[in-house]
């Protein structure tokens, strides 16, 4: 199958690809719609959650990830094994991700950062780790507001739903915001969320 990337997205390499579930998938919208299902599967099973009690952990994300797209992938829920084109080494990811919760508790625990901070910090972070394969940023996307409603108590962000997954401008200035933040600077990550939270 031919996958035909949108700008930012990294490309999957032939072992992963080879983890599909589906071998009769021949498009990248066959392959999007089917994502998109196993994304509201996702979404039932947090619903149902009660084994979960601390959403800031690594087994949270892990679990949530395969629930996410485990369906239609044979790796979700399990940490890359291979380096590519944007994220950290994958021999450091269960060290950074570490990090990364152990910062974001000291964030809640301290109310260091508003709500909209808060969650640029969190979802840049989590995406610049990119723990997987394939579905970082919809994973970050949806993680954040996870914890934003759950731990933090406050309304998710509007990220723009499924048109950040598809070539567009509100994709480029997302893609641009992040790019931003890797530089240390988060103002237009903060407004990027800030122009798209619901209210």
């Amino acid at each position: 199958m031919e996958i035909e990337y949108p700008e930012g997205a990294t490309p999957l390499d032939p072992d992963e690809i080879g983890g599909l579930k589906h071998p009769h998938i021949e498009t990248r919208g066959e392959l999007d719609q089917l994502e998109q299902q196993n994304i509201q599967d996702g979404y039932q099973w947090l619903a149902r959650q009660r084994k979960h009690k601390d959403f800031l952990t690594e087994a949270f994300l892990l679990d949530f990830h395969k629930h996410l797209f485990g369906a239609v992938w044979a790796w979700a829920g399990n940490f890359r094994r291979t380096d590519k084109n944007i994220g950290v080494d994958r021999f450091y990811i269960g060290i950074e991700l570490r990090n990364l919760l152990n910062d974001a508790r000291y964030w809640v625990e301290h109310d260091t950062y508003g709500r909209e901070e808060f969650a640029a910090r969190f979802h840049h972070r989590l995406v610049k780790i990119h723990l997987f394969p394939n579905g970082n940023g919809r994973h970050a996307r949806i993680v954040t507001d996870v914890i934003m409603e759950k731990v933090l108590g406050v309304p998710p962000i509007e990220w723009g739903g499924n048109v950040l997954d598809k070539s567009g401008a509100h994709r480029q200035v997302y893609i641009q915001a992040l790019r931003s933040a890797d530089k240390n600077d988060y103002g237009p990550l903060i407004a990027f969320v800030s122009s798209n939270k619901e209210t």
